[in-house]
């Protein structure tokens, strides 16, 4: 192991209980042991999850929020004994592996709850609403310390808790925290004093209104999760360690509005001054650790970083905090294990909080021990498959019902939280696959196909594999998405894969194989427009790096021309978005969390958005648009256009009994659709 990890790999405690190593595996949304978007169970792919990961060498593991009552048919989690029996079997096989497992249990979101569309209009009526409560209680899940806009369809009022209701949830968590210890679990951790959920909602003054005992006052504001913590440690004792997720600062100017990294705005939410006074007087109150980043659902992408987001961005954050307590600091976000391993020797934190990156490679812990770091598989933090709710005008949360049930899931690696539905099973007749296009769809056949035992030969027509996700790598702050393309050359390599350079494959009758798979991708969609031979298009710009004048307007606001006119912003040009919806980034499956950066960072730094717009002409040094509203045109400069409008798939044979269609050839999409279909096929083969 390289000397700068050792710290990462040295024991502390949390009250008594001592674990291992630093890293901490933190909850995600989806990982609950008792279930997520059903009625609680103990939940057998979520416990092989962890269990798997806790064979690879993670301290502590502290899995996803488990709702202190279901959320559909509203039982309490501590009326059900039969699940913490279950519970109790599974920590000795969790202890036996030498790690050591907190359960997160949450009084709830409050205005955070990511409603879908199709449940607002229940939501909002009265009536409707009581129809369905015994089945789910839409009311309850909404509910938050004020009647509040919620955060994801500000025309939805939350309605305010009751006092009752909040006994009834203090009650709840002694009674469940008491299951836990009985079940051998090593602590439990409250859901949270961070990221804009219920009991940060009671926190702050934008959110909480109210003139009882929980609101106005500092001490009234902070009432409830020190009556839970008191109530907690009276059931349980006061050496059961009670974990505190915690955000240190808000980073919130107001509903729907976050501050992006080095932007000065004026704190909404809980500011650094506020932050000090209140971390210790949560530990005071009982709490034995901070498990914390910065932010709120209306600056989520604190809590949940994008690419855009720096490296361990809420690190100096959490470090000042940790000089305010006596209890260990936990920090999270976008955590590299260099800066991690650092902070932990200088003493600036006392474990490291990794998330996501568990969810593409259940070994990446193992593959640090042992040196084997280009082997790590590594999470670009796109948010395709593990946290899909996505927010735009005119929609609340705009996420599949599948994709609800089922969070994180991972775009990278179908196998995570699937049960057995991707498992590579070795073929008992190997055959020769010939793949058309060394794409990213294109690659993880031949990988997969590989692993399970077929001799898998690539042809690709130019000189090296990636295909157009190059040109999505290219980006300066696409790091990680440099890091995954390496990955999978380096896969390629391992395998022996053949791979045929220059060669394109104009007739697939050419190739001798008992199976063909075509990636060969989609070609750009091409608007009818005066002057469009003056334009660029968006991936010949990115794999060409074009130089471009200082005005570059970018035709199409989707995720792609938005993150090339960030690209270009970066670099001090001045670009400006036109598109011809009425919001940027209108797309299914497109995280709040990213989306939501490049929205607030266009808005702080100015850059010209044209809505409901398209473009009637473009000439040498202009364009010519037109607003949809009202018909009316506008001349704006431009030294360059990007075109950016999707891309049609573009197959070069169709699907046959031995004939495979993959990738954007099979059907425009992103990483996860890509992979996915891959696996699917390479798994029939």
């Amino acid at each position: 192991m390289d000397k700068q990890y050792k710290s990462l790999f040295t024991p502390w405690k949390i009250r008594n209980v001592e674990i291992k190593n630093r890293i901490v595996l933190c909850p995600m949304g989806g990982t609950s042991l008792f279930g997520w978007m059903e009625p609680n169970h103990f939940d057998k792919v979520a416990a092989d999850f962890f269990l798997e990961r806790a064979k690879n060498n993670v301290g502590l593991i502290i899995p996803g929020i488990a709702p202190l009552k279901d959320t559909l048919g509203g039982r309490w989690l501590y009326k059900n004994k039969k699940m913490f029996r279950k519970l109790k079997d599974y920590m000795e096989e969790i202890h036996k592996t030498g790690a050591k497992l907190f359960v997160q249990l949450t009084a709830g979101f409050g205005r955070s709850f990511a409603i879908t569309n199709a449940l607002v209009p229940i939501a909002k009526s009265k009536f409707l609403s009581g129809l369905v409560k015994p089945i789910m209680d839409l009311r309850y899940a909404c509910a938050a310390p004020s009647e509040l806009p919620s955060r994801w369809d500000e025309t939805l009022q939350c309605r305010a808790l009751t006092k009752k209701e909040i006994d009834d949830m203090v009650y709840a968590f002694a009674q469940t925290a008491k299951l836990c210890k009985e079940a051998g679990v090593d602590g439990v951790e409250v859901h949270a004093v961070h990221e804009g959920y219920l009991l940060d909602q009671f926190t702050y003054g934008y959110t909480n209104h109210r003139t009882d005992e929980y609101g106005g006052s500092f001490e009234n504001r902070y009432r409830f999760p020190v009556d839970i913590v008191k109530a907690i440690k009276a059931e349980c004792g006061e050496d059961y360690p009670v974990s505190l997720r915690y955000s240190v600062e808000s980073k919130t100017i107001g509903f729907g509005e976050g501050a992006l990294p080095g932007e000065k705005y004026k704190e909404v939410g809980r500011a650094m001054k506020e932050s000090e006074k209140a971390a210790k007087y949560l530990q005071d109150a009982g709490y034995d650790m901070l498990n914390a980043d910065n932010g709120t659902y209306d600056a989520w992408y604190w809590a949940h970083p994008p690419i855009y987001m720096p490296k361990n961005c809420n690190l100096d954050d959490v470090a000042h905090i940790k000089e305010f307590v006596d209890i260990p600091v936990v920090c999270a976000g976008r955590m590299t294990p260099e800066d991690g391993a650092k902070a932990v020797a200088e003493g600036r934190i006392d474990g490291v909080g990794v998330a996501r990156q568990f969810l593409v490679d259940p070994e990446w812990v193992t593959k640090l021990k042992e040196d084997r770091i280009e082997d790590i598989q590594p999470c670009i933090c796109c948010h395709n498959a593990c946290f899909t709710m996505a927010h735009y005008k005119g929609v609340a949360n705009d996420q599949a019902f599948d994709d609800v049930r089922h969070m994180s899931r991972c775009a990278l690696n179908p196998k995570t939280m699937q049960g057995h539905k991707y498992d590579i099973i070795p073929t008992k007749k190997p055959k020769n696959i010939a793949i058309i296009g060394g794409g990213v769809g294109g690659m993880e056949v031949a990988r997969i196909a590989t692993l399970r035992g077929h001799h898998a030969t690539i042809y690709e027509k130019t000189s090296q594999l990636g295909g157009v996700y190059i040109a999505a790598a290219a980006p300066s702050f696409k790091e990680k998405d440099r890091e995954l393309l390496a990955w999978y050359k380096r896969q390629i390599d391992k395998l022996g894969i053949k791979v045929i350079y220059n060669y394109e494959v104009k007739n697939i009758n050419d190739l001798v194989a008992d199976e063909i798979v075509v990636a060969t991708g989609a070609t750009p969609r091409k608007l009818n427009i005066k002057g469009i031979e003056n334009s660029i298009e968006a991936v010949d710009y990115l794999l060409s790096k074009t130089d471009v004048g200082d005005n570059v307007v970018i035709v199409g606001g989707g995720l792609t021309g938005c993150e090339i006119a960030y690209q270009l912003h970066l670099e001090g040009k001045k670009p400006v978005i036109i598109e011809a919806k009425d919001d940027l980034m209108k797309q299914r499956g497109l995280c709040l969390a990213n989306s939501s950066y490049l929205r607030d960072y266009f808005k702080h730094k100015k850059v010209p958005v044209y809505l409901n717009t398209t473009v009637d002409e473009i000439e040498k040094g202009k364009v010519t648009i037109k607003d949809l509203t009202n018909s009316s045109t506008k001349t704006i400069k431009a030294d360059n256009v990007i075109m950016s409008v999707g891309y049609i798939p573009k197959p070069i044979a169709k699907a046959g009994k031995h004939i495979h269609i993959v990738g954007d050839a099979n059907g425009v999409g992103n990483l996860r659709t890509v992979i996915w279909r891959a696996w699917e096929v390479a798994e029939k083969l």
